[in-house]
């Protein structure tokens, strides 16, 4: 571990971060910043908690003395802040957070005490580093994951319309079920549905082709990208390999 340059003040230091939510209970809501800040021998510079939002963390940027590295554990979260705090830093590395048992293996388990243990771990060049992807890949698996929560949720669509049929006894063709026109002439011809029912078959058929126009939205952006566009040609000439395999 490379050492720190000398503060105005003539003392060495470092810099180490941990980032938690400091409202466990809100599981996706980050509240604040836990940090510690520890000179090379061990010693607590300073400790504290900040607001999770940009202001706060470039206003406690500013107090900072000079060259720092750091280290924050993988989180929810940790993509924006990892990348706000990257270009400020000397190094800066993210904790894979099945492999701090430092931390989960503590009886004292709290923000601060975490964040304190963090900065130990990477002074005595023992944290366990996870890879960091750059932000243009992130933000494309961001739009991957997406995708498939809408395949996902288009699939529990299309089988509640099956179920609702099914529940009021009228009967269908399961090939043909989900299609524009079959499904249209459907409803128009079923006998002894409740109009409550048909309402949720039109409502249900509604989310279904607009689920179908987001997917597509998202397969296009994914489609036209120019980080993966060799990448997808190449295993696109597998045989067996289709477009959506290739993009996912």
């Amino acid at each position: 571990m490379n050492r720190p340059k000398s503060d105005p003040q003539g003392g060495s230091y470092e810099k180490y971060l941990l980032h938690r939510s400091g409202r466990p209970q809100e599981k996706y809501c980050l509240k604040s910043i836990a940090y510690c800040i520890k000179s090379v021998t061990g010693k607590v510079i300073r400790q504290g908690v900040i607001s999770a939002d940009r202001k706060a963390l470039r206003q406690w940027l500013a107090e900072l003395p000079g060259p720092w590295h750091g280290a924050m554990e993988a989180t929810l979260f940790t993509g924006w802040i990892y990348d706000f705090l990257k270009p400020h830093a000397v190094e800066l590395k993210v904790a894979h957070p099945e492999m701090l048992k430092a931390i989960t293996a503590a009886k004292k388990k709290n923000d601060r005490a975490d964040a304190e243990k963090l900065a130990d771990l990477l002074r005595v060049n023992l944290l366990p580093e996870c890879f960091m992807m750059s932000e243009e890949l992130r933000e494309l698996r961001r739009i991957l994951r997406y995708r498939n929560l809408v395949v996902r949720t288009a699939v529990t669509m299309k089988n509640k319309i099956a179920g609702l049929f099914m529940e009021v006894g009228a009967t269908y063709d399961k090939k043909r079920l989900h299609g524009k026109r079959y499904f249209g002439q459907l409803l128009e011809r079923v006998e002894d549905v409740p109009e409550s029912v048909k309402e949720l078959l039109r409502l249900s058929r509604g989310n279904l082709e607009l689920f179908a126009a987001v997917q597509k939205k998202l397969i296009k952006t994914l489609r036209e990208n120019p980080l993966i566009r060799k990448r997808v040609e190449r295993l696109r000439s597998i045989a067996g390999v289709g477009e959506i395999m290739a993009l996912t």
